[in-house]
């Protein structure tokens, strides 16, 4: 199985884990001498191996990614670190410049005028670059999981 695929299947066990959350949250009180829609205890049987097999697909990943190099200098959990580091970085940055361009319109000269404190420019600018830098790392950590075997 390819890095790829193991994520993909992750993400489908993950969305299974919260629709069997949400059924058995459905299901926990009835009226008195109402049969539930579903057994919960069934549906907790269910829910506990698929999160056991939930978590040794995770760790599967996990160690594919820290033994597999990414770059001379990095390994794939680093650079899925950095990764997440920069789109982070660029979403604060982002909500930065949009609260600082917020306008603040006066009815009067007497009101008091509210100004920006920060150069919303040079902010934006820096979204876009980290924007691009996100792209183009998330584009070789996605080329990469395509060829890398699940240990």
């Amino acid at each position: 199985m390819k890095l790829a695929e193991a994520l993909i299947a992750r993400a489908d066990y993950q969305k299974r884990v919260e629709q069997l959350k949400r059924r058995i949250s459905m299901n926990l009180k009835i009226q008195e001498g109402e049969q539930p829609a579903e057994d919960p205890n069934e549906m907790l049987r269910e829910l506990d191996v698929i999160m056991k097999e939930l978590t040794l697909l995770i760790q599967r990943i996990n160690k594919t990614n820290c033994s597999v190099q990414f770059d001379e200098t990095r390994t794939l959990a680093d650079a899925l670190t950095e990764r997440d580091q920069i789109w982070d970085k660029r979403l604060t940055l982002s909500k930065i410049a949009e609260e600082a361009s917020i306008r603040n319109d006066r009815y009067s000269r007497t009101e008091i005028k509210i100004v920006s404190t920060v150069d919303v420019a040079a902010i934006q600018k820096q979204v876009d670059q980290l924007s691009k830098a996100f792209r183009e790392m998330d584009t070789k950590i996605q080329g990469l999981n395509w060829s890398i075997d699940l240990m």
